[in-house]
């Protein structure tokens, strides 16, 4: 399985939310770049960043130093938040980053996001899925989409969509544990589609019982920096890893 480090920024720091509030927010690192640095050296290849404030405006405003950790690090970054235009997905894209996360316009504007797919393709177009008791939620999770998670991906299937970020909100930044069964449930209906897990990782433990699930990839935020998960743990696993 492969760990993907999350970094969500504010205000250009790093910083966790529980369950997508933003007045329950822990600042971890003033140094993005640094806190980069760190997961490269553990072997990480691949970062997930979300702009939190962009989340919130609904336009990407931390592109300058997402750009900075890629030029800084050499890692492949896949980012979301506020991207509800094709002018601010291309501007990502054309900065370098190696796919863009989008979640309200696919639920807001699926004609555009389909448009996006079409155009870029499923490996740098990726739709996420912030899920509160099943319904898509959008505009930073304040708002319901009134959509099921799994009429979401059904309506993409036939154009091109390859990979879907699945956050159970209840869970992120709780450390609660994963939404094991929502995973599998989607996989069984979608098993053409990549889930990525996000949201409640808090040990190895968590880590092995996604992967004996059969999930490929997932993003860990928390645990990391709570050193619930170690990087030590997490260079170990990268050593030990195959496929």
């Amino acid at each position: 399985m492969k760990i993907i480090p999350a970094i969500d920024l504010i205000d250009g720091e790093c910083v966790r939310l529980q369950q997508g509030d933003f007045k329950l927010k822990s600042v971890y690192s003033t140094d993005p770049v640094s806190v980069a640095k760190t997961f490269q050296a553990a072997g990480s290849d691949l970062l997930h960043i979300v702009d939190l404030d962009g989340a919130a405006l609904g336009r990407p405003v931390q592109l300058p130093i997402i750009d900075a950790i890629m030029k800084e690090t050499g890692l492949d970054v896949q980012t979301g938040g506020g991207y509800q235009s094709s002018e601010s997905v291309e501007s990502a894209l054309n900065l370098g980053v190696t796919s863009v996360i989008i979640g309200s316009m696919a639920v807001k504007r699926p004609e555009l996001f389909i448009s996006l797919l079409k155009e870029y393709g499923g490996e740098s177009i990726i739709l996420s899925a912030d899920v509160l008791q099943g319904i898509v939620m959008v505009n930073g999770w304040k708002n319901s989409g009134s959509v099921a998670i799994s009429h979401l991906i059904d309506s993409f299937l036939q154009h091109g969509l390859k990979k879907v970020v699945v956050t159970d909100i209840s869970k992120d930044g709780m450390l609660t544990g994963p939404s094991i069964d929502l995973y599998l449930a989607l996989m069984n209906l979608h098993p053409d589609i990549q889930i990525v897990a996000s949201g409640g990782v808090s040990s190895m433990k968590d880590i092995f019982a996604l992967e004996n699930a059969g999930l490929k990839s997932v993003i860990v935020g928390k645990a990391l920096y709570e050193g619930k998960i170690t990087i030590d743990e997490l260079s170990k696993y990268r050593s030990d890893y195959v496929g």
